[in-house]
């Protein structure tokens, strides 16, 4: 439904990966899982894989398409003469079984890696291309509910704790303090794959007996590797990454709190749900934990090498009921906005902005309702109010200093 001001409800495209929940999406977007389908994530933006819709009076319209025609007019000229497109994608993301272990380039690598693949003849939907794009993917999630993720290398003396704890490791423990993490890395990750199976086979049997008996807990990694082999009695060849849950830090993250992934940080979601934002872009190099393409060599050459200690955000309050997580990124901004009958939210856009109801209602210049899980698109330039009557939260985006 349009509004005559530059502001449209927004319907998103929702994606069916494996390691999707059944019920969250579902439930806040109103659909009926009858055929128990996963839902993973829902895009809200203009990527061109999954392009979100305008709800227009003459029916709905590709917002990539839109801002293709008038990107001025839905971006700002600031924002199209610096980026040329709508740099952000939003999703609303359901984490029922691990991510892949991934790392993002620069954008100064992705540009080198999509020139070099073009130059290779790489089909662009190639199931084997890396770099579908030449932009960066540093993103943020806020966690809706208790999230988990993989983030970054633990400190070396963890990591040497670690060796010497687990039988199986003790044999890597010599390399490791002679050699480094960078090498300790890359040795387990190029390992042969008999080599990993014997190394790995009684640490994973010992780890699914221990969270039975609870012994573990979530912020133990023998718990996440239980948890990937549970009900299994034989493993078959088994997958390198699980290295990568004993050498990563464990990160939890309660609701409203937020964990920024720059390029270079090895990461992997674990569980739970979270607000999503990141560079408009698809360029993941992935280690394992995933059917898709891996690529073990070009993670390697990205990645950080570097132990780090998780940097939890709280938000910072600018507005009453509003709070805003600092990106050092000027692709994107991410806010939350509490409203009640009593805090209402006045202001004009910068950039394209896109809302979404997390929970509650809300309505926008005392015309547009929005209910629990629909979205709105409000154009750059575009004055609003927003007022709930009763408790509402609400998550936006849009681009910084526009």
């Amino acid at each position: 439904m349009e509004t005559n001001e530059g502001i449209y409800k927004l319907k998103g495209k929702v994606l069916h990966y494996e390691w999707g929940g059944y019920e969250f999406l579902p439930h806040l977007l109103n659909i009926n899982n009858a055929d128990h389908k996963p839902f993973a994530e829902y895009w809200l933006g203009a990527h061109p894989l999954a392009p979100s819709e305008l709800q227009t009076a003459g029916g709905d319209v590709s917002l990539y398409t839109l801002i293709k025609e008038k990107p001025e007019t839905v971006l700002s000229a600031k924002v199209f003469d610096c980026f040329g497109e709508l740099p952000y994608l939003f999703k609303v993301q359901d984490v029922k079984d691990i991510l892949s272990i991934q790392v993002h380039p620069s954008k100064e690598e992705a540009e080198k890696g999509f020139e070099r693949e073009e130059a290779e003849g790489i089909p662009i939907k190639a199931p084997y291309r890396n770099y579908k794009d030449r932009n960066h993917k540093p993103e943020v999630l806020v966690a809706l509910s208790e999230f988990w993720l993989l983030h970054g290398f633990k400190s070396h003396v963890i990591i040497e704790k670690t060796l010497g704890e687990l039988p199986e490791f003790n044999i890597l423990l010599p390399y490791f303090r002679r050699e480094g993490l960078k090498a300790l890395y890359q040795f387990v990750m190029e390992m042969k794959q008999p080599e990993i199976n014997a190394m790995l086979t009684n640490l994973i049997k010992r780890e699914i007996r221990r969270k039975n008996e609870n012994e573990l807990t979530k912020e133990m990694p023998g718990w996440w590797v239980a948890k990937i082999f549970s009900g299994k009695t034989e493993f078959g060849d088994i997958d390198r990454a699980v290295f990568s849950i004993y050498f990563f830090n464990i990160v939890k993250v309660n609701p409203g709190e937020a964990v920024f992934q720059s390029a270079g940080i090895p990461h992997a979601y674990l569980e739970g749900q979270c607000m999503e934002l990141m560079a408009n872009s698809d360029n993941v190099l992935r280690a394992g934990l995933t059917p898709k393409h891996i690529d073990v060599p070009e993670l390697m050459k990205h990645t950080i090498f570097t132990s780090i200690v998780p940097d939890i955000m709280h938000g910072n309050e600018v507005l009453l009921g509003e709070k805003i997580y600092p990106c050092p990124v000027d692709d994107f901004g991410i806010a939350k906005v509490d409203l009640s009958a009593s805090v209402s939210y006045t202001k004009t856009a910068g950039s394209l902005e896109i809302w979404i109801v997390i929970e509650g209602g809300a309505i926008i210049n005392n015309h547009l309702v929005l209910k629990k899980g629909e979205a709105v698109a409000i154009f750059a330039g575009a004055s609003y109010t927003i007022q709930a009557s009763g408790n509402c939260t609400l998550y936006k985006a849009f681009v910084p200093n526009a």
